[in-house]
Order: structure tokens, then C-alpha cells, then sequence
């Protein structure tokens, strides 16, 4: 069974920094794309970052330049890290896996960006 536990939300100004971490067990980790969504309150869950078991990135474009996708194979974890945060941010975030026709998701993690 496919677990994804996300950690690393939490209330910053606008400006700072956080980093996000997804810790995946029960799956071959090194195959599963990873990616990191987010949905704000009142509107529909967006793909903010993603990376392939090949290390490809994507990213919104609402946050290139500023957030950095990143894995580590050994410990089965995905991050981002956050940068020049702004209050359009604030959403809850979640960690996503997905192989072929296969997708777990997270149970979610708040981020809030105070002005």
C-alpha cells in the first residue's frame, strides 16, 4: 500500500521560505513521477512542480524561478523548496505519485503566506 506522508507547511511572510517534504513508502520509489500540487480555497487542485524518475522537471509558471523540485531515491522523499513567497501561495499542498495508471496522493500540507 502506497503511503505519502507530507511535512514542512506552515504560516511564513511574504518573502520567506519553506520547504516541503514528501516521505513515500510501499512503491518502487525510483520509478514513480513525483509531483507536488496545491488547491486554494474555493478553486481546483493545480500541478505547481514535477520530476520524473528520469529527474525531468516541470513547473506552473506561476512559480518558476522561485520553487526548486528536487528527489532523493536513497530516501524515498521528494521536496520543494519554496522561495520568495507570496500570499497568492497560500494553499494546501500535496504530494502525488504516479506510475502508468497508478496515483497515491498525500493527505495534504498547509501553506500560509501572510502580506
Amino acid at each position: 500500500q502506497v503511503q505519502l506522508v507530507e511535512s514542512g507547511g506552515g504560516l511564513v511572510q511574504s518573502g520567506g521560505s519553506l520547504r516541503l517534504s514528501c516521505a513515500a513508502s510501499g512503491l518502487i520509489f525510483r520509478v514513480y513521477d513525483m509531483g507536488w500540487y496545491r488547491q486554494a480555497p474555493g478553486k481546483e487542485r493545480e500541478l505547481v512542480a514535477a520530476i520524473t524518475s528520469g529527474r525531468i522537471t516541470n513547473y506552473a509558471d506561476s512559480v518558476k524561478g522561485r520553487f526548486t523540485i528536487s528527489r532523493d531515491n536513497v530516501k524515498n522523499t521528494v521536496y520543494l523548496q519554496m522561495n520568495n513567497l507570496k500570499p497568492e501561495d497560500t494553499a494546501v499542498y500535496y504530494c502525488n505519485a504516479r506510475s502508468g495508471l497508478r496515483s497515491s496522493w498525500g493527505q495534504g500540507t498547509q501553506v500560509t503566506v501572510s502580506s
